[in-house]
């Protein structure tokens, strides 16, 4: 008696594969901003801590594209005032001085967010 090989189907999506990949990297955006607003955080001058609480991190789902901002009529003077004397672990460039140490941080939590929606 001969055995058939069995025989399987498969149904691809493309449209549906390429929404949750979207979705998933667009989360990982998401935690990639908040991970580096945290990081500036702790950077960020503080006299009364407006300025740390002003910052914020956004994410525009369609571009796939994060930032991080702080919203106050000084922030751009405190962080490129490389002069102005500040609390020890606080420092000018709170922000972009971050962004070269997160850099890798970040992209592994976008890459886990895409794994976790294709696997």
């Amino acid at each position: 008696m001969r055995v058939s090989p069995p025989t399987y189907r498969l149904r691809w999506d493309g449209a549906q594969a390429q929404a949750a990949i979207r979705e998933a990297a667009a989360r990982g955006l998401r935690l990639g901003a908040e991970h580096v607003l945290a990081e500036s955080r702790r950077r960020v001058p503080i006299d009364e801590g407006t300025l740390e609480r002003s910052g914020a991190a956004s994410v525009d789902d369609a571009t796939l594209t994060a930032a991080v901002s702080y919203d106050t009529p000084y922030a751009t003077r405190v962080h490129e005032d490389l002069t102005a004397r500040h609390a020890p672990g606080r420092s000018a460039k709170y922000l972009e001085g971050v962004l070269p140490e997160a850099s890798s941080t970040v992209q592994a939590l976008i890459a886990a967010q895409i794994r976790r929606a294709t696997s």
